[in-house]
């Protein structure tokens, strides 16, 4: 289920101390002619915070800079305050169509190669928008900074020049795709367009989502995009934000020079706030092709930064984030709801309080019993209050994200962009954090009191179709027909461009500005006695530590007709222990601020810490008691139980989920890899608590164990830290029985019905190898990259970009220890279904003829050889590479064992991959969409066909 996690991210550094610059200092009198400092923050130790300077150029672009020198790469983020609450009625979604607009080139880059070049340079770049802001961000090795300054500034003064109509239609299908993807094909994906219209009143900003409306869409032409560039997308409506390696004054020089001489837009004055008020409570329906029934409620609250967000912010942790979180307790536990919680949804001009609750598929799934349960629940929390412990719990969870927070650039410099764009203060962190201290029991009770309790509020229900009697009761409220103003066509003459005027070449793009240098981090080994391995990283840029301990308890070992029982037995461990409660183990981790998960996956189940420093021996005795003296119980085995039947349930509603098991299933045969890792309805109603016991019992050992850590620990401080790990002795796990894959011969289409669906999902897929770190797999790769690797590949630019079918196609070869497969999918409008079959199938028989280009050769080289900057920085990137090495036994190097294989590898090497690899004729091809409507489009192909029973 969508679950919207709340409140600001909180990205700092340990520092803080903010002072307004003085012109009398030297430092500033070197500033460049048209900059002024606006103040500079500095590192204060004791202090969570992120150190910045910010100034403002003449043409009122507000620039913010925040150095880090921990790795060699830059984070630059272009936030324009503007999302789909500035737009006109009859408009809707016109942010972010336009979002889409800006990487179609400008005048001095050319159709799509914004991707293509940041690609090249080894980084990754992508745009967002919602009801507020609309932002482009790009991460890149940091001899790459100029070139991606001359890349945002390009598409700020210089995109009018480079849109067309015709550009225009392609992003129109492209967004088209996009709404039908994740909204009217997903399950639940209409739930918040039919709450906003609800909740505000028509022609209130939020009434409509950020997609927007087809119809909207259908209406307009270029001329209505240009109008809004022309009105938005000034300098003096924008936020540079840039982090990470930089040189201050060098950075400042190539800001001056890509965005001061762009002139000044139309003054944007902050919206007014608009809070919302219900003339009463409004009950509706939305009937959706699901099998578990969604009550969600909402109740309209104030705006971000008020008074009250902190106070509600805590309310909806109280009641509904976690085991000890009042829904949990009063509806999950006591297997009333599947799922439920509770979260404030808050925007420039308006927030929402929702309480959520799904209920069970079939008989059970009615949602006026659940209602009445979450009224009860409710009316108790009225009753009880909340305690100050609970609060300490929230406050300890906080702090300790704040400094996590702190790992990752592109995290920092997004929060600074953010906080300056809505608060004019670029770093709250402290502010944040004394604001959620302050939250006292009296202020949450009252938040409830002023905006929840006896408050109207929307009641949605969703249930499956053609049955409504499943509502919590009758619509009262259904969204009335829109009342669209007359649309004006606007011409050309009546829009007001603005010339930039240039003192240099800005067809040019800026050399690279010397090269990088990463380094693999130094890395030390424990070897324990009981047969366990642990491989660490030391990593001193956070005060915390990141550790995995698999064990040899996956999936994989598994015997047949008992699917799930890994995870079951994963998620049964996480129920209390033969000491302490599930409530009391989170309660503390929570006042800790640690997180402690147990994971089952294919070969392990894995066991992830994430601690403050300080906080890891507290920590680590809580996963002691958790590994060794777990609960077991029957009760609670019996509702885990049900809750991954209904977990199937759901995520069986998903077309994503038939493509990937239809994959399986075709590719794998009778294998054990053709099991779903989640097992299915058969094979988890069959386990017992006794099946969990014995897994636990037999696989749950140090033999074969591989521990990970990252962080700011020594290997000697580690070792001390895991001796109850090392002194663990355990037997030696059962063997994995080697399976056999049947190779496939000849072609076939197998179709899987998704009946009525908007959409399909087509796939190209083919038996691959097992996992190789240098060989063929990774040279499969490498020349994959251009067929279907990266946005600019030949399958994406022509499915997207060129025909406008889809929102996105790739390819990708998916590998373990034992085999592999290599898959090529889209998901795309169901009339362009036979289309896209053909299309990718051209594709493939091209490439795989042909070959690559010496373009094509070149682009890859540079693009997979610079991504190393990108590679170890955040201890989740370093803890990825370390378990790779421990989980393949890879060379420490083979991260630059790889490099050199970019650097040599030859065209014709690729080419013969190529061939061998991706001759479409050696793939089958899978359909997922409406059987009724495509089967006879399909035989059309005069391939063989049949309809696949998927297994759930």
């Amino acid at each position: 289920m969508k679950k919207i996690w709340l409140g600001v991210l909180m990205s700092l550094v340990l520092s803080g101390c903010s002072s307004n610059g003085s012109s009398s200092l030297p430092f500033f009198s070197s500033l460049p002619y048209g900059v002024k400092l606006v103040e500079e923050v500095d590192v204060q130790p004791g202090k969570v915070m992120i150190p910045y300077s910010k100034y403002v150029l003449d043409n009122g672009l507000t620039v913010i800079l925040s150095p880090d020198h921990s790795d060699p790469l830059v984070h630059v983020d272009v936030t324009y305050h503007v999302g789909s609450a500035r737009e006109e009625a009859g408009k809707s979604g016109f942010a972010h169509f336009f979002e889409h607009m800006m990487f179609q080139g400008s005048e001095h880059v050319g159709d799509q190669q914004h991707f293509k070049i940041v690609t090249e340079a080894g980084g990754t770049l992508n745009g967002t928008t919602n009801r507020d802001r609309t932002n482009y961000f790009e991460t890149v090795p940091a001899n790459q900074l100029e070139k991606a300054l001359w890349l945002e500034s390009d598409r700020m003064g210089f995109l009018l020049g480079a849109v067309s109509q015709h550009k225009f239609e392609i992003q129109r299908d492209t967004v088209k795709n996009e709404r039908a993807q994740n909204y009217d094909n997903r399950p639940y994906g209409l739930m918040w367009e039919r709450m906003g219209e609800a909740l505000y009143p028509e022609g209130h900003p939020y009434s409509w989502q950020t997609i927007g409306y087809v119809e909207d869409l259908d209406r307009v032409d270029v001329n209505d995009l240009k109008a809004f560039f022309l009105r938005w997308y000034g300098p003096n409506n924008a936020v540079l934000t840039i982090g990470g390696d930089i040189n201050v004054h060098q950075t400042l020089e190539w800001v001056n020079k890509y965005f001061g001489s762009i002139p000044k837009g139309p003054e944007v004055k902050n919206a007014e706030k608009q809070p919302t008020k219900l003339p009463e409570d409004r009950f509706i329906t939305l009937q959706d092709s699901i099998k578990q029934p969604m009550l969600v409620m909402g109740w309209p609250t104030e705006y971000r930064g008020a008074k009250s967000q902190a106070s509600l912010d805590a309310l909806a942790k109280v009641l509904g984030s976690g085991p000890n979180s009042v829904l949990y307790q009063k509806l999950v536990k006591t297997q009333k709801a599947v799922d439920a919680g509770a979260y404030q949804d808050c925007g420039e001009l308006a927030c929402t309080f929702y309480i959520y609750a799904m209920a069970p598929s079939g008989d059970k799934g009615n949602l006026a019993p659940l209602y009445h349960d979450v009224q009860n629940a409710l009316k108790e929390f009225q009753d009880s209050g909340v305690q100050q412990s609970r609060l300490d719990q929230i406050n300890g969870r906080a702090e300790a994200s704040a400094v996590f927070h702190l790992q990752s650039v592109r995290g920092k410099t997004t929060q600074l962009a953010y906080n300056q764009t809505f608060y004019d203060q670029p770093d709250r962190t402290q502010t944040r954090l004394d604001e959620i201290k302050a939250v006292t029991p009296k202020s949450v009770m009252q938040s409830y009191e002023d905006f929840i309790n006896n408050h109207y509020k929307v009641v949605l229900s969703v249930v499956p179709k053609n049955e409504p009697e499943k509502a919590v009761k009758a619509a009262t409220f259904v969204t009335p027909k829109r009342t669209l103003p007359k649309y004006s066509k606007i011409k050309d003459s009546d829009l007001n461009y603005r010339t930039v005027q240039d003192d240099f070449d800005r067809s040019k793009m800026p050399p690279v500005a010397g090269s990088v240098q990463s380094h693999m981090p130094e890395l030390y080994q424990l070897h324990f006695k009981n047969g366990a391995e642990l491989l660490g990283t030391k990593a001193t840029e956070t005060p915390t530590v990141q550790i995995e301990i698999k064990l040899p308890a996956g999936e994989r070992q598994v015997d047949a007709s008992k699917e799930g029982v890994a995870g079951l037995t994963a998620a049964l461990i996480q129920e209390g222990t033969t000491k302490h409660t599930m409530e009391q183990l989170q309660a503390k981790l929570d006042k800790l601020g640690s997180y402690v998960d147990f994971d089952a996956r294919t070969y392990s189940t894995a066991i992830s810490i994430s601690s403050l420093t300080k906080n890891l021996p507290e920590t680590l005795s809580i996963v002691e008691e958790m590994l060794f003296h777990p609960a077991f119980n029957q009760k609670d085995f019996d509702r885990v139980k049900k809750q991954f039947l209904e977990g199937i349930v759901y995520q069986h509603q998903k077309p994503s989920w038939l493509a990937s098991q239809a994959t399986r299933q075709v590719l794998f045969g009778d294998s054990v890899f053709a099991r779903s890792s989640d097992g299915t309805i058969k094979s988890i109603s069959s386990l017992t608590l006794a099946d969990v016991k014995a897994f636990y019992q037999q696989h749950y050992t140090p033999h074969g164990a591989q521990v990970i850590v990252v962080g700011d620990i020594s290997k000697s401080k580690i070792k001390k830290d895991l001796a109850f790990f090392e002194q663990w002795q355990g037997d030696v796990p059962p063997l994995i029985q080697p399976q056999v894959v049947k190779p496939l011969h000849g072609q076939k289409i197998y179709l899987v019905n998704k009946p009525n669906s908007p959409q399909s999902i087509v796939r190209f897929v083919r038996q691959g190898l097992p996992f190789d770190a240098t060989g063929e797999v990774f040279l499969t790769q490498l020349a994959n990259f251009n067929l279907a690797g990266n946005f600019n590949s030949r399958i994406n630019q022509n499915l997207r970009e060129d025909k406008g079918f889809t929102y996105g196609a790739s390819g990708y070869l998916a590998s373990n220890r034992e085999t592999g497969a290599i898959v090529f999918t889209a998901q795309v409008r169901a009339d362009a279904t036979v289309p896209s079959i053909v299309e990718i199938d051209k594709e493939m028989k091209r490439f795989s003829q042909e070959g690559l280009t010496r373009e094509e050769v070149n682009f890859m080289r540079q693009a997979v050889g610079q991504q190393d900057a990108l590679t170890y920085e955040t201890p989740s990137d370093k803890a990825n590479l370390l378990s790779n090495i421990l989980t393949f036994s890879l060379d420490e190097d083979y991260l630059q064992q790889r490099n050199e294989i970019v650097d040599a590898v030859s065209k014709s090497t690729l080419d013969k991959v190529a061939k061998k690899w991706f001759n479409p004729n050696d793939y089958q091809i899978i359909v997922v969409g409406d059987a009724k409507s495509l089967a006879p489009q399909l035989e059309k192909l005069s391939i063989p066909m049949e309809q696949l029973e998927i297994i759930h």
